[in-house]
């Protein structure tokens, strides 16, 4: 009987079902000539593989871990099956360490950090050694999604984490280093009150005239001009939900984001601008 021939989404279907890494499984198939079940097999011998079941398990659960460099802020989504695992100090302490080599290798995304070498084992790959604390923990664990944001100069950059890091948010403030209590501030509040934008300029086109259209529909029937009045007070409304400048601050809600900012600024006697947020929610 010939064997069958090995091709890369077989490798890959191979890697999901085991965890293990791509090199190994191209190996492990090679072996077993194309055999799945065989490769499997061959791979839980070798010891690599016996969370094989657990792969299939879904990951409703996780944290967001982060990790900070001079240079880089690292986001990590890291999943598990249950709350109980995420809770527990071994998976958060695996999360740490794989949000730590991310920010150190300033990793290109899930695959490219999966394939590296793993700082806590360099004959492992990070895949790799995922699986050994899958093996260890005994649930399924990925490493949903991955970001590096890189630090230029004179800017302060603010980390929130709330909810157990089921939720973490980013606040980049360009002008001066020295406002980092300021940003995290921001980034606490960006937490809180999830804006979707940070400006009414970044809403686009397209919202704006679907919440336009449904403003001026619930005030059919009066003269034009009361109407625009209308329709303007509720689209500033609108902004002040959806836009973080706009947002009145959950510390203070007598002044706006903006105005927190410009108030900093002027005791500072710095330029400040709140550049960009960032905001993680587990599952999303």
């Amino acid at each position: 009987m010939n064997a069958i021939k090995v091709t890369p989404e077989m490798v890959k279907q191979l890697r999901e079902r085991t965890g293990v890494g791509m090199g190994k499984c191209k190996e492990a198939l090679e072996q077993a000539g194309g055999d799945m079940e065989k490769a499997i097999d061959l791979l839980r011998k070798a010891g690599v593989a016996s969370a094989v079941k657990k792969e299939g398990r879904e990951t409703k659960e996780g944290i967001i871990a982060t990790a900070e460099a001079p240079d880089a802020i690292a986001f990590v989504e890291i999943n598990a099956e249950t709350d109980f695992v995420v809770q527990n100090d071994k998976f958060k302490h695996f999360a740490h360490e794989i949000a730590q080599q991310a920010v150190q290798t300033k990793a290109g995304g899930v695959e490219a950090l999966l394939a590296q070498p793993s700082h806590q084992d360099r004959t492992l790959t990070v895949d790799q050694y995922r699986a050994i604390v899958m093996q260890s923990i005994g649930e399924n664990i990925k490493i949903k999604r991955l970001e590096i944001f890189l630090k230029e100069p004179n800017r302060s950059f603010g980390i929130y984490s709330h909810m157990g890091s089921k939720i973490v948010t980013l606040v980049e403030i360009d002008g001066k280093a020295g406002h980092e209590h300021l940003a995290r501030e921001i980034a606490m509040h960006v937490a809180a009150e999830a804006p979707e934008y940070l400006s009414r300029e970044e809403v686009p086109p397209e919202v704006k005239a679907r919440e336009e259209e449904i403003a001026r529909s619930q005030v059919k029937g009066k003269p034009p001009q009361i109407v625009d009045k209308i329709v303007d007070g509720k689209m500033k409304t609108f902004y002040e939900q959806v836009c973080l400048l706009e947002q009145k601050f959950i510390k203070d809600t007598s002044s706006s984001i903006a105005e927190l900012v410009a108030n900093e600024a002027k005791k500072s006697g710095q330029h400040l601008v709140l550049k960009r947020f960032v905001r993680w929610k587990v599952g999303e």
